[in-house]
């Protein structure tokens, strides 16, 4: 017996902007939308998902779970996710060739320098 990923639950305090940011940032689209629940997939039949549902409380702590990026240039879509409303944060990383970024809800992500294969 085995288990396939469905998807990722994300916690927003506003749960339709967050997907809308992360759908653009991944370049995913919104497939589904209730007042309960916004899910973003690359494609409508491509899983898994990314859910956003609503809760009442602020982010307060660092993530224990969060998403890499290995875009092809590293400064360039940290510019671009900064500019969309991303910020830096420092979670004690130090210098370690990725970079830790806050989406607008402050939930910790890494861009990771491309690969050297």
């Amino acid at each position: 017996m085995s288990s396939a990923w469905e998807s990722l639950t994300v916690d927003a305090r506003d749960p339709a902007r967050l997907a809308r940011w992360w759908a653009e940032a991944l370049g995913y689209q919104v497939v589904n939308e209730q007042p309960d629940e916004v899910e973003i997939r690359r494609s409508a039949d491509h899983l898994p998902g990314v859910v956003f549902v609503p809760v009442a409380d602020d982010k307060t702590t660092k993530n224990r779970l969060h998403i890499d990026l290995r875009p092809d240039d590293q400064e360039a879509e940290v510019e671009r996710l900064v500019d969309m409303g991303a910020r830096h944060v420092d979670v004690g990383q130090g210098d370690l060739g990725w970079t830790v970024l806050a989406d607008p809800e402050g939930n910790e992500f890494c861009v990771l320098r491309q690969r050297e294969d």
